[in-house]
């Protein structure tokens, strides 16, 4: 990956986005698109599949602002009903806070530094998983059994996001070729 590519995949923790989220009590679904890069009927549509919470007095927080975010990087390397069932495995019912293991916002943040620390490193297949077993490690207030099921799904994600980092590159140097010009 370029170095102006990785720029542009940058992507913001969760914390630069709460100054908006508190002055406007929430984000409406328009500010929520402008943010994720995504179509009104797309977020919708995961919320009527279960995939985000519902909005709160058509509001939007954090939490929902984290899930979208996620889902959205994830949807590059996995289907969307493999990612709506690996957030259920880690956090149960998205509308129901009492079952959740890690917070989503946590949760997007360890995703953001393991994606940060793979475009960086660059891996080799057989490390991947170091990354997200370092990212589980350092989740140490969560109780053991929640801890093993979030490596396990921390894993799924790494290996996944190289996965599309790897698609990526290929992608770009297709579109260089001369080869193919």
């Amino acid at each position: 990956m370029t170095e102006e590519k990785s720029d542009e995949k940058r992507r913001g923790r969760i914390a630069d986005y709460l100054p908006l989220i508190r002055a406007a009590d929430g984000l409406t679904l328009g500010q929520i698109c402008k943010l994720s890069d995504l179509e009104p009927t797309t977020i919708q549509n995961w919320i009527k599949r279960g995939y985000v919470p519902h909005p709160e007095a058509k509001k939007y927080s954090e939490r929902h602002l984290a899930r979208i975010l996620l889902i959205s990087e994830l949807r590059e390397c996995m289907a969307i009903d493999r990612i709506g069932g690996l957030l259920t495995y880690i956090n149960g019912d998205t509308d129901d806070v009492s079952d959740d293991i890690i917070t989503e916002e946590r949760l997007y943040d360890v995703f953001c530094e393991m994606a940060d620390t793979l475009e960086e490193a660059r891996l080799p297949l057989d490390r991947i998983g170091e990354v997200a077993d370092t990212a589980a490690r350092s989740l140490s207030d969560i109780p053991e059994p929640d801890r093993e099921k979030i490596k396990t799904a921390l894993r799924i994600m790494a290996y996944g996001y190289a996965a599309s980092c790897c698609k990526r590159q290929a992608d770009s140097m297709f579109q260089t070729c001369i080869c193919f010009q």
